[in-house]
């Protein structure tokens, strides 16, 4: 037997190739990595001074602070602003991301003027370069574009501070408010005939108005930021009553009594392209379906309702009403129309099936303009006769008080989000007539649509008359009809209003008699 004793001996190791694995990788790695680099477009930004500078980059438009992707090389440069020296040179961009570039333009100089109503009001101006100059107004002097503050007060007057970015030769009007008064007064918009309806077109960045009996012009068009002209519009020699837009805001349409007529208007454009004949008399308000497709016409001596299809521009139904038919409001399911009776106060439900209607309320006075809460249920109405508002319950059929108000209230609107309900009041009237001037002031009166207590007053000038809130309600437009004026004030938040306890609706009836 064999006793040998046999041992195993252990594997060599094979040699391990992780190493080279990995340093292949790398290799790879980096040979992707600079071939990406070496193919990759230069990522550039530019930091500029006025930030909102324009920057033309060769061919490419870009915008101040947002990063680019671009083709690596040489660039000509070109910056350029308003009231600014333009910057030009050339650039070279690198693969990969490049430092941002600075552009400070240098600030060129303009006149700038400034008058206050009330005048002679107290200013400080610091301009742009940190210089304080101060007096009583009219100031005017010679400042470099770029911010400029201002600051006015004047004794019985709320201190105003304004902020605004100068560029051009300008000369601007700037409104105290009366110590209270909350809404402030943006500027004026002079040379309007017979303003009798306003309304802001969507996006607000324009007010349209209508001008009654106007043989010149029926609309005139208006920039919402500082009430420059923007145009005006010839309605066949006439003038126009109300003004309506579009749910797109695409078409306006404008009443004009005196021919009967509804003119459909291009608002880009500013051109006609269709009119509808009422086939009755007098056409005051319009009110457009929910689905935008009918248009509702009330006709003031025609005691009755044209029903206009939008998509023939055929009237396709004449309805009856109470004597001088006036606001309109058709309901949500497009099932009722809501109708203001000025003669004798009354208002109508019509069935808008059957084209049926019932007496509904008569307040013995002259109901004139409708507004709706649909969310609320509620209809807010003005009573022209009686210096009433009064609320209507859709759901119950209930009409009640809501507010009183100055004398001969008349058009109504409600801020955007319901809170607030304007109302514009045309004052007492002249024993002669009421188509000259009457011996007290206007009034614009706002309105807590939950409490029915005043949260601020206007003191306007001859008949207010036409209203509007800007979608956005931070902008308020009326009209002081004898006074071819248009006034268009500042309106603060629902929230800012309450906590000023009534702004001036405690003191402003003292000063309205002239």
């Amino acid at each position: 037997m064999n006793n040998r004793t046999y041992y195993r001996l252990p594997l060599k190791p094979k040699k391990s190739n992780a190493g080279a694995i990995l340093f292949a990788v790398i290799i790879v790695f980096a040979l992707i990595v600079g071939a990406l680099y070496y193919f990759k477009d230069a990522e550039v930004s530019f930091a500029l001074s006025p930030s909102d500078a324009d920057i033309l980059l060769g061919d490419t438009v870009l915008e101040s602070g947002a990063r680019k992707q671009i083709k690596a090389g040489t660039y000509e440069l070109f910056v350029s602003r308003e009231g600014f020296k333009s910057f030009q040179g050339n650039v070279t961009l690198s693969r990969g991301i490049n430092p941002s570039t600075e552009v400070t333009l240098e600030p060129l100089e303009h006149t700038f003027t400034l008058n206050t109503k009330p005048k002679a009001a107290e200013y400080t101006v610091t301009s742009p370069n940190g210089e304080v100059k101060e007096g009583k107004a009219p100031f005017s002097g010679v400042l470099s574009s770029g911010n400029v503050t201002i600051e006015i007060s004047h004794d019985g007057y709320e201190t105003l501070e304004r902020d605004f970015f100068h560029d051009k030769e300008e000369e601007v009007t700037m409104h105290l408010d009366p110590v209270g008064q909350v809404v402030h007064h943006l500027f004026d918009v002079p040379n309007v005939p017979s303003p009798k309806g306003v309304a802001f077109l969507q996006g607000d960045t324009e007010i349209w108005a209508s001008l009654l009996m106007n043989k010149q012009n029926g609309v005139a068009v208006f920039d919402a930021q500082d009430g420059s002209l923007i145009k005006k519009i010839d309605l066949a020699g006439n003038g126009g009553v109300e003004v309506v837009f579009a749910h797109d805001g695409s078409s306006a349409y404008v009443s004009q009594m005196e021919t009967d007529t509804i003119y459909e208007i291009d608002t880009q454009v500013y051109e006609i392209t269709r009119t509808f004949k009422t086939k009755s008399t007098w056409c005051k308000v319009m009110e457009l379906s929910h689905d935008g497709k009918t248009l509702y016409v009330s006709n003031w001596s025609g005691n009755n309702i044209s029903e206009i299809n939008l998509e023939t521009g055929e009237v396709e139904r004449i309805l009856p009403t109470i004597k001088t038919p006036r606001g309109l409001y058709e309901t949500a399911d497009e099932a009722y129309l809501y109708v203001a009776g000025f003669a004798r106060g009354e208002l109508m439900k019509i069935d808008l099936e059957t084209g049926e209607g019932d007496i509904i309320f008569a307040s013995n006075g002259a109901l004139r303009h409708i507004v709706p809460d649909e969310e609320k249920g509620v209809l807010y109405i003005s009573d022209m006769a009686n210096d009433e508002l009064y609320v209507h319950d859709l759901n119950t059929g209930e009409t009640s008080l809501f507010a009183e108000t100055d004398i001969n209230p008349n058009t109504i609107v409600l801020s955007p989000d319901k809170k607030i309900l304007y109302v514009s009041c045309r004052g007492k009237n002249a024993e002669s007539s009421y188509y000259v001037p009457g011996p007290e002031w206007g009034s614009v009166l706002l309105f807590d649509t939950e409490t029915g207590e005043m949260l601020d007053a206007i003191i306007g000038g001859n008949q207010p008359t036409a209203l509007a809130v800007s979608h956005d309600g931070s902008k308020l437009v009326f009209s002081n009809f004898l006074d071819s004026n248009l006034q268009v004030y500042e309106v603060p938040t629902y929230e800012a209003l309450k906590k000023v306890d009534g702004g001036r609706s405690e003191t402003y009836k003292s000063e309205l008699k002239k």
